[in-house]
């Protein structure tokens, strides 16, 4: 019955994530088999993708959008689906035909349906410096506090360690006369840490709802009260830890002979730490835990667990729920997603400071036409390896419209062209950030600019270059 509830649960749990899981698959396939033409929000080369599974649903040609995706050219010709016909219209280049089964074409959409753009970073200004005031520093308050919680709870797993190899050795006869007097300290110990810690619930932390309090990202406010209230706590508890040490210490002395002659060697002080810790019964001994079932004339011995071992199993106990708190509950430490955020942001302002450094803040707003050869020459490989699908070798246009003409959509300027190249257009032109760094989208609009003219698509657009 167990192993049937932790199937069912298994499954649960895989059901829930499948989604997520295909997404996944299908953001891969997406990259591969469709990116080059494709954008999931916007217009490029081909429609955007994003509600297309819905629109085949609603005219009734959800089955239809598979045979699409894998032969547009046989569906259209076929003409036996308006959507196919209409999409058909889009571009003059049809799409090709795509090898892929109908499990991984509803991977690609489900990812499409899941995507979520990813959010703009903007730089903050380096020159707005906050003017220091008087107001309790709440950021540098919490990190001290984190740090005392820290220690507050490296103390506590100290005190479970040193408390359960005491316990271990009170287990024998010799110790339990001598009980009450340790349990007497004991208990005055723990008696003060409880109420220390009941005082700290009168001066009760302040939690930082949505929209409230500093805005530099504190979610705790920490008063000086606080801190000195954890200070104190750390101080009983390391005190608990001390008391425990020199407990465990006399212990240990209490163990070792007193009358001991010059002839007769004392156990070595390593063997009884090995003692305390493994618990283990001496080989005269055994016979007193010898189990009642024999095979073959083999018996078996019920030896305890090692303390340490079972404590530092407690430990991990402990720390699992330190880890729930601290990340899912409490938010102290940042989730990976929470983390890799704040690394691209980092990422971001390294970028920034390496563009300007390396002379590549150039964009378009302050773009130059380059004349130098070199600069045409890199520009004309970039063209070459990037541009030549839709606007053919010369610029002349096929998918794209003709570059070599006086006609422009966007404008003729440098700057224009620039930004076309960056940015990309609704009309189906991609961007290029992503592909080229600014020089290198410089150099392209520049040869861009430097192609003579050349027949080819009849010209497109209104603005016309003045000679």
């Amino acid at each position: 019955m167990k192993l049937l509830n932790n199937i069912l649960l298994l499954a649960a749990v895989f059901s829930l994530n499948l989604d997520l899981l295909y997404a996944a698959d299908g953001e891969g396939l997406f990259k591969s088999r469709c990116n080059t033409c494709h954008m999931v929000d916007k217009n490029s080369t081909g429609p955007k993708l994003q509600g297309v599974k819905q629109k085949w649903t609603d005219a009734g040609e959800a089955a239809l959008l598979y045979q699409w995706v894998q032969n547009s050219t046989e569906l259209i010709g076929s003409g036996k689906s308006a959507m196919a016909k209409e999409i058909s219209t889009f571009s003059p280049t049809a799409m090709p035909a795509q090898s892929v089964t109908n499990d991984e074409i509803d991977a690609i959409f489900s990812y499409i349906e899941s995507y979520v753009p990813p959010t703009a970073f903007v730089a903050t200004d380096s020159t707005s410096v906050s003017t220091p005031t008087k107001a309790t520093d709440y950021k540098g308050n919490l990190s001290i506090f984190n740090w005392l919680v820290v220690l507050t709870l490296i103390l506590i797993i100290a005190i479970f360690v040193l408390a359960g190899t005491v316990i271990t050795l009170i287990k024998s006869e010799f110790f339990r006369n001598k009980l009450k007097q340790i349990s007497e300290k004991a208990s005055i110990l723990i008696i003060t840490t409880g109420a220390l810690l009941l005082s700290v619930n009168a001066n009760a932390l302040t939690f930082i709802g949505p929209g409230e309090g500093p805005k530099d990202g504190t979610w705790l406010l920490v008063e000086s009260t606080d801190l000195m209230a954890v200070i104190i706590i750390d101080i009983i508890l390391l005190v608990v830890v001390l008391y425990l040490r020199h407990l465990f210490n006399q212990m240990m002395a209490m163990v070792k002979p007193k009358d001991v002659s010059t002839k007769i060697t004392s156990v070595p002080v390593i063997k009884k730490v090995n003692q305390v810790l493994t618990d283990a019964v001496p080989i005269d001994l055994e016979h007193t835990i010898l189990l009642e079932h024999e095979y073959d004339g083999i018996q078996e011995l019920d030896n305890n667990l090692p303390p340490w071992w079972v404590w530092g199993f407690y430990a991990t106990i402990v720390f699992s729920f330190i880890y729930f708190l601290n990340y899912h509950i409490l938010g102290v430490s940042d989730l990976q997603i929470k983390a890799y955020d704040k690394d691209v942001k980092v990422a971001q302002k390294e970028i920034t400071a390496y563009l300007n450094k390396m002379a590549m803040n150039v964009d378009e707003t302050n773009a130059t036409l380059l004349r130098e050869s070199s600069d045409l020459s890199t520009g004309a490989s970039l063209f070459a390896a990037n541009c030549v699908a839709c606007h053919k070798s010369n610029g002349e246009g096929e998918i794209g419209p003709n570059l070599t003409d006086k006609t422009w959509i966007y404008g003729y300027d440098i700057k224009d062209v620039f930004k076309t190249i960056k940015y990309g257009t609704t009309n189906g032109m991609p961007e290029h950030s992503s592909k080229f760094n600014p020089v290198q989208i410089q150099q392209v609009a520049s040869f861009v600019l430097s192609l003579p003219e050349k027949d080819g698509l009849a010209p497109n657009g209104t603005i016309i270059e003045k000679e």
